[in-house]
């Protein structure tokens, strides 16, 4: 990292930034609004009318509209400061603010999509055909050590590692890609998150209770319809309750889970196109030092019973379909 950090940040960017008008150093738009922003005002138009099709079935439309109003007055406020003072500490803000609303647009889809019922029968009855059994049944329940446990509870809370924390390594160390990186990285949770507004699945640790494990482990799968739809109850994450991995992702489940989100896992997906990314800009150390979380996170997506085993594998496909679907192939060696 360069020793002038702090007048990195703080002086002012050259290029045709302009005022109000001719596109910033990072923006591919006219007004300058970033990859990642457009990418945020397009799923937010998507779902606008989304809400509209759908307002009967809807519980609290109103809400969920202002709720988009909300978001994106936040992103243009960002971007009015960056025309006033257009800087790399404002641009770090406004990459900041989308990261911390895709913690809003993740619950959301609940909202969305539990008018659909739940198809949580179909993505199990694949896992029952493809092993014969419930993967995220059996595999706490024979590998309950509490070593295993903590990995695979540091490795799925690893998550946030990927995509924030390689945010701003990238930011850092290869500023005129950032806006390509945070458009794949962006672009790749939205797309998800369409699949979650039409195709509600919970996952196990909701599925399951539903159900009754007694069923579960005799292969009874039934469709369950709409129950979701008033009830958000789960059930509790196997494991070593005491260990640090297992509080952090408590903690997170508390702040933010909703059952929703299941098929494709956007932890597997999300984590394999930053592994891309990162191998397609040939930072070797970094990828190296991701590898480790990167296995610990695909396997306890199943073990913690958040995904079905068919969710991951989808995740891990889908991680390669958006890195040349949002053009990662364009990306170049980390200069």
């Amino acid at each position: 990292m360069k020793k002038n950090l702090f007048k990195q940040l703080f002086m002012p960017e050259k290029g045709k930034y302009g005022r109000f008008g001719a596109g910033a150093p990072l923006g591919m738009g006219r007004w300058g609004f970033i990859a990642p922003e457009l990418a945020q005002f397009a799923y937010a138009l998507f779902t606008m009318l989304l809400i509209l099709f759908t307002w009967t079935g809807l519980d609290n439309p109103q809400s969920l509209l202002w709720e988009r109003m909300t978001f994106l007055s936040g992103t243009i406020a960002l971007w009015v400061v960056y025309q006033l003072w257009p800087c790399r500490f404002v641009m770090a803000c406004r990459v900041g603010y989308l990261l911390m609303m895709l913690g809003m647009w993740y619950p959301d889809t609940y909202e969305l999509n539990k008018q659909f019922g739940s198809f949580d029968h179909i993505v199990a009855a694949w896992d029952q055909q493809l092993f014969g059994c419930q993967p995220a049944l059996l595999f706490s329940q024979i590998h309950n050590s509490k070593l295993v446990s903590e990995l695979m509870y540091l490795g799925y809370f690893s998550y946030y590692l990927f995509f924030i924390v390689t945010t701003y390594v990238i930011f850092f160390y290869d500023y005129k890609q950032l806006e390509r990186v945070t458009y794949l990285i962006f672009g790749g949770f939205f797309a998800c998150y369409v699949i979650y507004d039409f195709f509600p699945v919970t996952g196990p640790q909701y599925y399951f209770l539903a159900v009754g494990l007694d069923e579960i482990a005799a292969g009874n799968l039934p469709d369950i319809g709409h129950y979701f739809a008033s009830t958000q109850e789960c059930l509790t994450p196997p494991g070593w309750q005491d260990g640090v991995g297992y509080q952090l992702c408590h903690m997170m489940h508390q702040a933010g889970e909703r059952p929703t989100a299941a098929f494709p896992s956007s932890h597997v997906a999300i984590a394999t196109l930053v592994m891309l990314i990162v191998a397609r800009m040939r930072m070797w150390r970094y990828l190296l030092f991701l590898a480790l979380p990167y296995l610990f996170l695909c396997l306890a997506t199943v073990y913690i019973m958040a995904h079905y085993a068919i969710d991951s594998i989808a995740g891990l496909f889908t991680g390669f379909a958006l890195f040349l679907l949002f053009g990662g192939l364009k990306l170049q060696k980390v200069r």
